[in-house]
């Protein structure tokens, strides 16, 4: 009987969403690939970011994101970056997600594998989050990254931030990556009337996990100076816990105490379809609805 094929997801991020030359330079090692599918990549101003999703067989990702990593390191100078999303490295995150016959624990064993091919191709050094942490202080990705690229030189000296793999000093221009294993999760943005960061950030504070708030959500607040509005961006670490309709609530009730209307909003990368199924069920009052009703199930059968 043949092995059956797995499957792994990948969705490194880029500290570039301006040069679209560069973007277009950074991707193009994930096309027409045998064994990767690139499925998205999307490049946002504001954030000066690029979200990827790559989908395929584990090694022959692992080889093609790999160099795209060179790629960014060749032509990202953290030095010049400037963007609202917190960020340390030309490559700042590369997440591995088990999709199909993939356990966790062989996530993690191609994180590790990634992380130490990266710090010895590109001389980066590397930190594992999420799953693939081997320090409890480094599960959480924010606590990883705080200082950014600007403070990551001085954060290395500290014996207990020395990298996973590497030296402790930071690549001179693409700065540190993170590379974790982990469960899908949702990258989610809600519009806010309103140019006032404080009050996104009080929202976020107000919902997110490490404050108090809901379980499974990671929230902060930026402004969208272009557009003359702020966003509660988050990401929800198990939308099958805490819904995409639960957070969209959450912002609206309290935005009404701040006197600030939600314009809208919007999800970054692809979204599991399972994801979606709670949030039709709420806003349609669905009853007994799951994935058995949708029609594209009955077809991948």
């Amino acid at each position: 009987m043949s092995q059956k094929r797995k499957i792994v997801q990948c969705v490194p991020n880029f500290s570039e969403g301006r040069n679209l030359d560069v973007v277009e330079k950074i991707v193009a090692p994930l096309r027409g690939k045998e064994g990767v599918n690139l499925l998205s990549y999307e490049p946002d101003k504001d954030y000066n970011r690029m979200v990827v999703t790559v989908i395929g067989e584990p090694e022959a990702v692992k080889a093609a994101v790999l160099e795209s990593i060179g790629v960014a390191r060749d032509l990202i100078d953290m030095n010049k970056h400037e963007g609202q999303h917190s960020r340390m490295g030309a490559t700042d995150v590369v997440p591995f997600i088990p999709i199909r016959n993939m356990s966790m624990e062989e996530a993690i064993a191609l994180a590790e594998s990634m992380g130490q091919a990266i710090n010895e191709m590109y001389d980066i050094p590397v930190f594992l989050y999420e799953n693939a942490a081997k320090k409890a202080d480094r599960t959480n990705l924010a606590k990883v990254r705080k200082g950014q690229f600007e403070g990551m030189p001085e954060k290395l000296k500290d014996p207990n931030w020395l990298p996973d793999f590497g030296k402790p000093e930071i690549h001179p221009t693409a700065g540190v990556t993170a590379v974790a294993a982990r469960k899908p999760l949702v990258a989610y943005n809600i519009d806010l009337d309103t140019k006032n960061v404080d009050i996104a950030n009080n929202i976020a504070k107000t919902i997110r996990e490490s404050s108090g708030g809901y379980k499974f959500i990671k929230a902060g607040g930026v402004e969208i100076e272009e557009r003359g509005i702020c966003q509660v961006t988050m990401n929800l670490t198990d939308f099958s816990k805490t819904a995409i309709y639960r957070a969209f609530e959450a912002v609206k009730m309290e935005a009404r105490r701040y006197g600030v209307n939600v314009l809208g909003s919007e999800i970054v990368g692809l979204v599991p379809m399972e994801a979606l199924i709670d949030t039709a069920a709420y806003y349609l009052g669905l009853y007994g609805f799951d994935m058995d009703k949708v029609l594209e199930t009955s077809l991948m059968e």
